[in-house]
């Protein structure tokens, strides 16, 4: 049995998605796992994990825009505005998307479909620095 959690880092240049499954699939393959499962996980509460289209960027264009629609920012309700008028519309949006996804390995490879991706979304304008948290679990070659 493998068991095993390693992290990295996203420095983003603010709101939009930022693609990580290379980063996910680096880790997968330098722990041995070769059936299980990897589980991904964003520790943060403006920003979320989602899977998605990843060949066509205009599917992400459609996605961003979609989100803005669902929860604007500098809304006259919203109370929560500490840190400016995405404050409350970015923890809103990790709402309504992720903070984890689990992907089924098989063959030590994410059993993801041909233009599926893992991508960060950072929910507010100004950059930041984002960390992923990433577990496999389950078994190697041998077993």
């Amino acid at each position: 049995m493998i068991a095993k959690t390693d992290s990295f880092e996203v420095r983003t240049r603010g709101r939009g998605s930022y693609e990580i499954t290379g980063e996910v699939a680096r880790i997968l393959g330098a722990s041995g796992l070769r059936e299980g499962l990897v589980t991904v996980f964003v520790r943060h509460t403006s920003a979320s994990l989602v899977i998605f289209e990843n060949a066509d960027p205009s599917a992400r264009d459609d996605l961003h825009e979609f989100l803005d629609r669902l929860a604007p920012d500098g809304q006259a309700w919203h109370v929560h505005t500490m840190e400016g008028p995405d404050d409350t519309a970015s923890h809103l949006r990790m709402t309504v998307t992720r903070t984890s996804e689990t992907i089924p390995v098989a063959g030590g490879r994410m059993a993801l479909g041909t233009w599926q991706g893992i991508f960060l979304l950072e929910h507010r304008h100004a950059p930041h620095r984002r960390e992923i948290v990433v577990s496999v679990l389950g078994t190697d070659a041998h077993h």
